[in-house]
C-alpha cells in the first residue's frame, strides 16, 4: 500500500481483501472486500455479530478497544475477539471471520447425511 495511511486487510478464511485508509472500520473493510461479516444493528455495537479473531501477531494493527467494545465483548477481548463495526485499522492486517452458525448447522447436517449414506 501507499505511504499516504493505506492498510490491506485480509478476511479469512477465504482471504477475501480490502484496500482501506487508517481509520478505517474493520467492518467497513469487509463490506468493500465483500467478506461474509454479519450484521443486524449497521454498525453500532448493538447486535455483537460483527465478531472476528484477530490473531495475537496483529493485536497492535488495530486501535484499542472502544469503550462498547469493552462492555459488550469483556473478557473475550483478551482471546483476540473485536466487533468489526468498532475496531479501526492502524496498520495491515488478517483477521479471522468465524464461520456463520446457520451455514454451519446445515454444513453439519450434510457431513451427517453423507456419512449415513449407504450408496
Amino acid at each position: 500500500m501507499g505511504d499516504k495511511g493505506g492498510c490491506e486487510v485480509e478476511f479469512g478464511p477465504e482471504g477475501q481483501v480490502a484496500s482501506v485508509w487508517s481509520g478505517t472500520t474493520l467492518l467497513e473493510a469487509a463490506r468493500r472486500a465483500r467478506a461474509p461479516v454479519r450484521t443486524r444493528c449497521g454498525g453500532v455495537a448493538g447486535c455483537l455479530m460483527c465478531k472476528v479473531e484477530v490473531p495475537p501477531a496483529y493485536a497492535d494493527a488495530l486501535a484499542p478497544p472502544t469503550e462498547a467494545e469493552r462492555r459488550k465483548l469483556g473478557p473475550l477481548l483478551e482471546q483476540g475477539v473485536r466487533l468489526s463495526c468498532q475496531a479501526r485499522v492502524r496498520r495491515s492486517i488478517r483477521v479471522e471471520v468465524p464461520e456463520d452458525p446457520l451455514k454451519a448447522a446445515v454444513r453439519r447436517q450434510l457431513e451427517r447425511q453423507r456419512s449415513d449414506d449407504l450408496w
